[in-house]
């Protein structure tokens, strides 16, 4: 059985999709815990509404990311983590703390990659001009939102959108294509060629919504 830790910033709603999905159709695995970087992470009550261990760990009481940064990997450790899935985790992560977890640390960005990496994802596709947008599940690599991607939705940019609209839509996107990406992980699916990723047996990696 795998055993996943999250790691959220706010709310974590794409961990939210991804234990109800888990729990819906009995996945094999642990959510062994839920780590925000602040105490005010509604993340947090979710996580503890379902019996799952939460953790808060102040980011603004480490004088360092390095220090930060060395305080959740031993927590992580701590819980046993064969998983590392960062859910809306709004802190630039250490190159040492991606190489301890390499291969094994996903995340989720809100476009369709390599286009749009960073932040303001929705109001440069928007600036321009885009037909399609959507989000990204990918392994975490130093380079920032440049790891292997495992599999992305796709949806069309509608006339008269504005960032909020485009944003719900893109994040009801991103409740589909997370859980299935930790399920291809969990089940041994994955195979990282190069930069990319491969699903064994194949399926789609792209989903057009």
């Amino acid at each position: 059985m795998h055993s996943i830790v999250t790691l959220i910033s706010g709310r974590g709603s794409n961990f939210e999709a991804i234990v109800k999905i888990a729990q819906k159709d009995h996945w094999p695995v642990k959510f062994a815990g839920v780590i925000a970087n602040h105490s005010a992470a509604k993340g947090l009550d979710f996580a503890r509404s379902q019996g799952i261990p939460a953790f808060a760990i102040e980011h603004r009481e480490h004088p360092s990311r390095e220090s930060f940064d060395a305080a959740l990997i031993a927590k992580i450790d701590e819980l046993g983590a064969d998983l590392v899935v960062l859910a809306g985790f709004m802190r630039i992560l250490t190159p040492g703390f991606i190489r301890h977890f390499e291969g094994r640390l996903i995340n989720i960005h809100p476009a369709l990659l390599p286009a749009f990496p960073g932040l303001h994802t929705h109001e440069r596709a928007l600036e321009a001009g885009v037909q399609e947008h959507g989000a990204t599940v990918h392994f975490v690599t130093e380079g920032v939102d440049e790891g292997p991607i495992i599999c992305q939705a796709s949806i069309p940019v509608l006339a008269g959108d504005d960032v909020d609209a485009l944003a719900a839509r893109v994040l009801a996107a991103e409740h589909q294509i997370y859980p299935r990406a930790v399920k291809w992980f969990i089940d041994g699916r994955l195979r990282i060629e190069g930069n990319q990723v491969k699903v064994q047996p194949p399926e789609a990696q792209l989903i057009k919504l």
